[in-house]
């Protein structure tokens, strides 16, 4: 799989692209993941990339020549099953959204910055606008990392127990069920008898029902029996 990031700062994405099970999946050659400075793309000594809109207003706007010069010279290269742009009005990214994701081989992300793109970018060539929630950062870098980083632990071979991905939580539109691990009392606080008794059948019996129960307590609108 490839993911190509294209932002105005780059240097946002070093961290949280270069750790933990995203390194590991990089290192395996599980993923590609390139971060594309959009500065690279622009043609005056200044490299700007934001002017003003047109009509007034307050911030400024990305421009569209070199954000349309950025993606045309990644498909030029390859096929991309989704160019996605991270918007506040974009779709909300879900779990759903991060396994159909998952399997895609190439993948671009814009990074909005300032009050956003160009439109006609969005009309022309964007496939797929994705927001992480209903509220605004200071650009669309961090975004972007969520969307890879949930993305990527989901490539079979990323994590080291694969099992471990499928019990997270939403991914049966339910929350996960509450863990624990030694010792089994401490200061008094004792786990649940039933994890301890080693019956499988009776815990992941139980651990459903946990699910069932935090979900319709803490995540109601996601639950079927409303």
């Amino acid at each position: 799989m490839r993911i190509d990031i294209i932002t105005v700062l780059p240097e946002l994405l070093e961290s949280p692209l270069n750790y933990s099970i995203v390194k590991r999946a990089r290192d395996k050659g599980l993923v590609e993941i390139n971060v594309i400075n959009l500065r690279d793309f622009t043609t005056d000594k200044y490299k700007t990339v934001d002017d003003y809109a047109f009509g007034g207003g307050a911030g400024m706007v990305m421009m569209i020549e070199p954000v349309f010069r950025a993606i045309e010279e990644l498909k030029s290269q390859r096929n991309y099953d989704e160019i996605i742009y991270t918007s506040p009005d974009g779709e909300r990214f879900s779990q759903k959204m991060a396994n159909s994701l998952s399997l895609k081989e190439n993948i671009i992300i814009l990074a909005g910055h300032y009050k956003g793109i160009d439109h006609r970018i969005r009309e022309h060539l964007i496939t797929r606008e994705i927001s992480v929630g209903d509220y605004v950062l200071s650009g669309g870098e961090l975004p972007a990392a969520i969307i890879a980083d949930a993305i990527v632990r989901l490539i079979p071979g990323a994590m080291s127990d694969e099992q471990s991905a499928l019990s997270d939580s939403f991914q049966d539109d339910l929350l996960a069920p509450p863990v624990y691990t030694r010792p089994a009392d401490f200061m008094g606080w004792k786990v649940p008898g039933i994890l301890l008794s080693g019956h499988t059948a009776e815990i992941e019996k139980w651990r459903h029902e946990q699910s069932l129960e935090r979900t319709r307590k803490l995540r109601p609108e996601l639950s079927d029996d409303e």
